[in-house]
């Protein structure tokens, strides 16, 4: 019993505090959660030294993009699909045509900024990744947008995709390491040869 009060408070005073700041609070909780599944990705991966630069990078992404982004995009979902019968149908087929390409083309791209690579490793990694993720995205996140929209209360929807952006993130953590690691190796590998 005494465990469960902590955890109310907490869940009320998140709860205030995404009711009187919606964008703030979707922001933070955003960056708190990328920076984490980063960290997770990380340790899951084996590395033995922490790269901040890459759980800085996921936590700005989140703090910047996925988090206001999200807010916007599900708030006009709302209102464009307001007097439709087919209200669900659409909200899903607009966040898998619309914002699915999206933000995982922003992800690919800023994250690599946010890491300090250039503009053109941030382009490289863009155009290498971007179908796999893509179709990753939507063959695996697909149920659990479907669930949101059906069953999550709107002002939670955006805490739930970030739950489940959580294990996204893990997965493309690892991809876009994998990705980092086998570039690595290919320049050194012309290193050798020349």
């Amino acid at each position: 019993m005494s465990l469960s009060r902590p955890i109310f408070n907490l869940l009320g005073s998140y709860l205030e505090q995404l009711f009187e700041h919606p964008l703030r609070t979707k922001a933070i909780t955003s960056c708190v959660i990328a920076s984490s599944a980063n960290v997770v990705s990380q340790k899951l991966g084996g590395v033995k030294q922490l790269n901040t630069d890459s759980v800085l990078a996921y936590g700005l992404f989140g703090l910047i993009f996925t988090g206001p982004l999200s807010h916007f995009f599900y708030s006009w979902l709302d209102r464009v699909t307001n007097d439709s019968r087919f209200k669900k149908l659409l909200m899903i087929l607009g966040e898998r045509a619309l914002f699915a390409p999206t933000i995982t083309a922003l992800s690919l791209y800023f994250i690599s900024r946010f890491e300090c690579k250039s503009h053109d490793e941030a382009v490289v990694n863009l155009i290498t990744l971007f179908r796999s993720v893509l179709r990753g995205n939507w063959k695996f996140l697909t149920l659990p947008v479907l669930i949101n929209f059906n069953y999550i209360p709107p002002m939670l929807r955006v805490l739930f995709a970030n739950i489940i952006g959580f294990c996204w993130i893990v997965f493309l953590s690892a991809k876009r390491r994998k990705a980092e690691q086998r570039r690595q190796q290919q320049s050194a590998d012309k290193s050798k040869s020349s």
